[in-house]
C-alpha cells in the first residue's frame, strides 16, 4: 500500500517508529507504577511530545509531498520567531525582522518548484544584500553590524539551513548520477525525496539519542566544557558509529543509496548532528537561557529540538546531490 507519493517501504519505516514510540510509554508507565517515589513527570512530557511530533510529520508525510514542505515551513518560521524572541533588537528592527520573516515563503517556494539554482543563493546572496539594505533605509547606525549579523546568522540557520532538509523531499535523479542507484520499488523511483527526508530526520532524532546514552554510559572526557558540559568523546564515537551502522542497514530499505553511501550519509548526520547541536548550546549559554522555548513539553522550545538538523540537513543534502543529483 502506498499513500500517493509515500513509497511502501517508507510507510512501514514511519509505523516501526511509531511501534518504538508505543513501546517507549509502555515501558514509562510500568517504570512510574513500580516506582512511584520517582518524579517521572519529565520522561513523560518528552514521550508524548514525541507523539505529538512524530504524528505530525508522519500526517504531513502521508498527504503529499507539498504539505510535507509547508510543514517544515511552519518549523521555520517557529524556530525564526523563537530565535529571535530570544535576541535583543533595537527599536528600528521591526520592519527588519518582517523582511526576515518575509523569506520563509519565498524560500520554501523554491523548494516547492524544486528550482535548485534560485533555492541555494537566494538567501546567502538575495537577503543578505536585502536586510542591511532594509537596515540602512531605518536610519538607525547605532549596533548596526551586531543587528545585521544577529539577524543573517538566524535567517540562515532556521531558513536556510531547514529549508535543506524539506528540499530532500523534491530531490530528483540527474540524468547522469556519479553513482548507479538501487531502487527498493517502483514508487521510490518515482519519488525518492520521500525515503531520504524520512532517512535524514529519523537518523538526525537516532543520533541525538545515541549520543546522550553513549554519553551517560561512558562519558568521562569532555569535548567541549565550557559550552556543554554534558557532551563527551564517548558519546560523540558511540553515538556517530550507532548512527552510521543504523544508516547502513536501513538506508538500502527506503531509499536507493546502497549501503557504502548510506554508511557515509549516517557518518556526516552524526557528526552534523552533534556540533549543529553544539553550536546551537553555545548560542543558549551566550544568552543565558537553558532552553530556547517551552512550545515542547520535555524538550524545551523548537530550536531545542531542530539545532541537530541545521548542520546535518545541509551536510547531507549537498552529499546526496553530488553523487545522485
Amino acid at each position: 500500500m502506498t499513500f500517493r507519493w509515500l513509497p511502501t517501504e517508507v510507510a512501514f519505516a514511519l509505523s516501526t517508529v511509531f511501534a518504538v514510540l508505543l513501546l517507549a510509554t509502555v515501558l514509562v508507565a510500568v517504570l512510574a507504577a513500580r516506582r512511584p517515589e520517582k518524579d517521572y513527570s519529565e520522561l513523560k512530557a518528552r514521550v508524548w511530545t514525541w507523539w505529538l511530533i512524530v504524528g505530525l510529520f508522519s500526517a504531513a508525510l502521508l498527504i503529499d509531498r507539498l504539505t510535507a514542505i509547508a510543514f517544515f515551513a511552519l518549523v521555520s518560521f517557529l524556530a525564526l520567531r523563537e530565535y529571535l524572541c530570544l535576541m535583543p533588537a533595537r527599536d528600528t528592527d521591526g520592519r527588519l525582522r518582517l523582511w526576515a520573516y518575509a523569506s520563509i515563503p519565498i524560500q520554501y517556494l523554491w523548494v516547492a518548484v524544486g528550482w535548485f539554482e534560485m533555492f541555494i543563493v537566494f538567501i546567502p546572496v538575495y537577503v543578505f544584500l536585502a536586510l542591511p539594505t532594509r537596515a540602512v533605509m531605518g536610519g538607525n547606525t547605532t549596533n548596526f553590524v551586531t543587528a545585521l549579523a544577529t539577524m543573517h546568522w538566524g535567517v540562515m540557520a532556521t531558513v536556510f539551513s531547514l529549508s535543506h532538509v524539506a528540499m530532500t523531499a523534491s530531490f530528483e535523479m540527474g540524468a547522469s548520477p556519479r553513482v548507479a542507484p538501487d531502487w527498493p520499488s517502483e514508487t521510490a523511483q518515482t519519488h525518492p525525496g520521500a525515503g531520504l527526508l524520512v532517512l535524514l530526520v529519523l537518523l538526525t532524532q537516532f543520533n541525538d539519542v545515541a549520543q546522550y546514552c553513549w554519553g551517560k554510559s561512558l562519558g568521562e572526557c569532555k569535548v567541549a566544557p565550557r559550552v556543554s558540559p554534558g557532551k563527551t568523546w564517548a558519546g560523540l564515537v558511540g553515538g556517530v558509529l550507532t548512527t552510521s551502522a543504523l544508516a547502513a542497514v536501513i538506508g538500502p530499505l527506503i531509499t536507493f543509496l546502497t549501503w557504502p553511501y548510506a554508511l557515509v550519509a549516517g557518518l556526516l548526520i552524526g557528526l552534523g548532528g552533534f556540533f549543529g547541536d553544539l553550536a546551537m548550546s553555545a548560542l543558549k549559554r551566550d544568552i543565558g537561557v537553558k532552553d530556547s522555548g517551552k512550545m515542547l513539553p520535555g524538550h524545551g522550545g523548537i530550536l531545542d529540538r531542530v539545532d541537530s538538523l541545521l548542520y546535518a540537513g545541509p551536510l547531507f543534502f549537498h552529499f546526496i546531490y553530488y553523487f545522485y543529483g
